[in-house]
């Protein structure tokens, strides 16, 4: 649709500019990880284990250091972003780190034209869904980028959590669980810089986990297992609390923060 290209290209020009601030952020820590440490976190980590020696298709990879975590474990890993700045960067950081990985500009609903080779893993993390106007397509192409009895693992956001309006410091419900209508925001600073003066613009949609589920099974994947957890690994939500674990919670949590979920190309 013309209307979505638009929005696309419109998320696309505030993710290029999010790209050089966000590797300057603490949250991204780029020194700590230039010097070994793995930007992935606990809930992948213990997913999808032992990749050394497997394909792994990486969706909507930002600057590329959960591709090159992957990469250091061994993966051969293919990286896609709509980011010019992200896929510029993420190269830099594959030269720079002497490792093996490759990366793709493209709308990821458009992975399968610039990529024709398929995988063992497809992977997702963390705030990338909600950027696409519907999972059927999204689905189809995961389906096409996996071989038979490939895994494909997505860990993001909960639904929920989408459904509160941030702009203003207090969460406040706005939002219908699974809405069909395009969400636009417009603010100051990005999630990793709240300090920011650059101004974020912003169109993006929300899928309840029904969608997720349905439109992997319509594709031909076989659900593995769906989880929901009430902890993030990122403070990334107004009044969060550290918690035991180093992850973040809400002081009185009524619902999930994450879920997390597994299925396999049949």
């Amino acid at each position: 649709m013309k209307e979505d290209a638009n929005y696309f290209e419109v998320n696309k020009e505030t993710w290029n500019k999010k790209v050089g601030i966000h590797a300057q952020s603490e949250m991204y820590n780029l020194d700590a990880f230039k010097k070994g440490k793995t930007s992935l976190m606990p809930y992948e980590l213990k997913a999808l284990g032992n990749v050394k020696g497997k394909l792994l298709l990486h969706l909507q990879c930002h600057f590329g250091q959960d591709t090159l975590s992957w990469s250091r474990m061994g993966a051969r890993c293919v990286g896609v972003d709509l980011s010019d700045e992200g896929v510029k960067l993420a190269k830099q950081l594959n030269t720079n780190l002497q490792l093996d990985a490759e990366f793709v500009c493209c709308n990821v609903l458009d992975t399968s034209k610039h990529v024709s080779e398929t995988f063992d893993v497809v992977f997702t993390s963390y705030g990338t869904i909600g950027w696409l106007p519907d999972l059927r397509p999204w689905a189809k192409m995961i389906s096409e980028r996996l071989k038979v009895g490939g895994i494909f693992y997505i860990v993001e956001f909960h639904p929920i959590a989408w459904m509160f309006d941030y702009v203003d410091g207090q969460p406040k419900m706005t939002y219908h669980y699974s809405q069909d209508d395009v969400i636009y925001e417009e603010y100051e600073g990005t999630y990793a810089n709240q300090d920011s003066k650059m101004v974020s613009k912003e169109y993006g949609w929300n899928h309840g986990l029904s969608e997720v589920v349905n439109s992997l099974i319509e594709a031909g994947l076989q659900i593995e297992y769906l989880n929901e957890f009430d902890e993030s690994p990122y403070d990334v939500f107004p009044g969060l609390v550290k918690t035991e674990s180093g992850m973040y919670k809400m002081n009185n949590q009524l619902f999930p923060m994450i879920f997390e979920l597994k299925a396999t190309k049949i």
